[in-house]
């Protein structure tokens, strides 16, 4: 089969031939028609992430959609003629989505949902699962919270924003002056974060109480934004890049807590990728009932222009999620 193999680190990305899988006991193959591209990704290449524990050469790749082509033993609930997503690989031992077949664990893939494309479910598990461990897991998001998404029109931030209004809350989200309009189309109120100080929003949206849930998608001084514009008490910051060092005053003066979320431990360790299957089906069922849907950029990528849907990434000139083609 044809797949892209990261042969070092800082290398380019070599588009060749190597074995088609075979689906081992609990994996399903699936004939991959789309691969989302996501930041990680191109971190992964550079070498610059070493908690995904990729060893090169390997094949990279985190989400994918496509079809069951045929099962391992011990699969129940999959069958040949499937459509599917899931978020299955490209880290650790894990082969990546940038090929024409993958076998990945079945716990880890959910049936597509119906009314998305397979473009679109590309674009959605890493970002869902996050915003779901997140906003889910660990905050309890529900009717009558006021939450904040910090980067809601990001990859992650503007599933976060879906999904919590999904959920009944009452959410809002900072962006630069360029993105409040998608934020605003996401059913957010858009609160520009370069023209806007935290105590001022705080005061403007909360009457200076403080959001119940802040959900920082960018990290560094976001993160230490968060921690001042939390609920006194029973606030909740959770963040997926809780990384570098920050000071916890603000947040225990509030007597608030704190989450992380990593969400490619399951892949990591293989623990817990019964929930991640959970999850995408819950999310399945939220896109079919038409309240979750991908940006996805309509720029068209394949397997011998992966190297340029990268560099689009690594520039921030996405307009949503960049997707790879493997069909078509």
């Amino acid at each position: 089969m044809r797949a892209v193999v990261l042969e070092e680190f800082g290398g380019p990305l070599t588009l060749t031939e190597i074995a088609t899988p075979d689906p081992g006991p609990g994996q399903v193959l699936v004939r991959v028609e789309a691969s989302g591209v996501n930041p990680l990704d191109t971190k992964i290449r550079a070498g610059r992430a070493a908690h995904a524990r990729t060893r090169p050469p390997a094949v990279l790749g985190m989400d994918l959609a496509g079809v069951v082509e045929r099962v391992g033993p011990q699969v129940t609930g999959f069958a040949p003629g499937q459509e599917v997503f899931g978020l299955t690989g490209g880290v650790g031992d894990l082969q990546g989505s940038l090929a024409e077949y993958a076998a990945v664990d079945a716990r880890l893939l959910a049936r597509k949902p119906a009314a998305l494309s397979m473009r679109q479910a590309a674009a959605l598990p890493l970002a869902t699962i996050t915003a779901w461990e997140g906003l889910v897991d660990r905050a309890g998001v529900r009717a009558g919270h006021k939450v904040l998404v910090h980067g809601g029109a990001g990859g992650v931030g503007h599933v976060a924003v879906q999904l919590a209004r999904a959920r009944g809350a009452e959410v809002f989200a900072t962006g630069s002056a360029g993105s409040l309009a998608a934020i605003g189309r996401l059913g957010a109120v858009p609160i520009d974060y370069e023209a806007t100080a935290v105590e001022d929003y705080v005061a403007e949206h909360t009457g200076g109480e403080g959001f119940d849930v802040v959900f920082d998608t960018v990290g560094g001084q976001v993160l230490d934004a968060s921690f001042a514009a939390v609920r006194t008490y029973t606030g909740h910051v959770v963040s997926a890049l809780g990384w570098g060092s920050h000071s916890l005053a603000p947040l225990s003066f509030r007597g608030a807590t704190y989450s992380g979320v990593f969400t490619l431990l399951p892949m990591l360790t293989g623990r817990g990728r019964d929930h991640h299957g959970d999850i995408l089906r819950e999310a399945a069922a939220l896109a079919d009932a038409g309240a979750l849907t991908p940006l996805v950029d309509p720029r068209r990528f394949t397997l011998g222009t992966v190297a340029e849907a990268h560099k689009l990434v690594e520039a921030g000139e996405a307009a949503g999620k960049i997707v790879v083609d493997l069909t078509g």
